[in-house]
């Protein structure tokens, strides 16, 4: 009886990791000739991990990867597509993302980019920190939605939010004025600290084409300029999909 009610106080505390851990170890008679302080300690890991699993899960699913089970630890570098191990083996290191790092792919349709991208944004989750990913058609058409129905502060919150934003396929069509800059716009929202590290995925071979940058900087409404796209990502040329730090990313 007294199990029952302090399973039903851990519930009503929402507890569930302890609570699921103390029921599972009760019934295991290897536990049971364990110090009082040794068995709450293991309670306390049993919550401490719940709760980091139901995190991760929560971030996973608000990231929206295209291919969630994608991880770098199972990158196949035998495979000939011009990888850099060492690069990867940097990118498997957290700290390229609070300091706002970019990262582009590049590369020929198929040979795996955007499978890259997932693992590298399910490595951030798991890292702790908030992913979201988009396909550029899909997000230059959400950016014109929130334009309409008036919602538009609100997608820009939340990007500013994601602590690593992936866009995939884009510059595959010259952009429209708007779409310009609204891609400036969505990877740079940020108003407090660095801003969120960008992860972008381009069929180019060459670099950024000339149609991806205004001839000049074109003043905002707020007196500020916007910069050009190849000043902010450096294009690649390459022959196999190509991973490039940014220039000042720590050594």
């Amino acid at each position: 009886m007294m199990l029952e009610q302090t399973l039903s106080t851990l519930n009503l505390l929402k507890l569930f990791g302890m609570a699921r851990g103390l029921d599972d170890r009760l019934k295991n008679p290897v536990h049971a000739d364990l110090a009082h302080d040794e068995f709450v300690a293991l309670l306390v890991q049993d919550e401490k991990s719940h709760r980091d699993n139901c995190r991760l899960a929560r971030l996973l699913k608000n990231a929206r990867l295209r291919q969630p089970d994608a991880c770098l630890e199972d990158v196949n570098y035998k495979y000939p597509r011009g990888l850099q191990k060492q690069l990867l083996l940097e990118l498997a290191h957290p700290r390229w993302l609070p300091a706002g790092r970019n990262v582009l792919l590049t590369g020929p349709t198929g040979i795996g980019k955007s499978w890259l991208a997932c693992a590298l944004g399910n490595f951030a989750a798991r890292q702790g920190f908030s992913v979201l990913s988009f396909r550029a058609p899909r997000l230059f058409e959400e950016l014109q939605q929130s334009r309409a129905d008036g919602s538009r502060l609100k997608l820009l919150a939340k990007l500013a939010k994601a602590q690593l934003l992936i866009i995939d396929d884009i510059l595959l069509t010259p952009f429209a004025d708007q779409e310009r800059a609204d891609s400036l716009k969505s990877s740079r929202t940020a108003t407090v600290g660095p801003p969120p590290s960008s992860q972008v995925n381009s069929q180019l071979k060459t670099g950024t084409p000339p149609w991806a940058n205004p001839p000049s900087p074109t003043p905002s409404a707020t007196g500020s300029s916007t910069m050009p796209l190849k000043s902010r990502c450096a294009g690649i040329p390459c022959e196999h999909p190509t991973i490039k730090r940014s220039p000042d990313y720590p050594k």
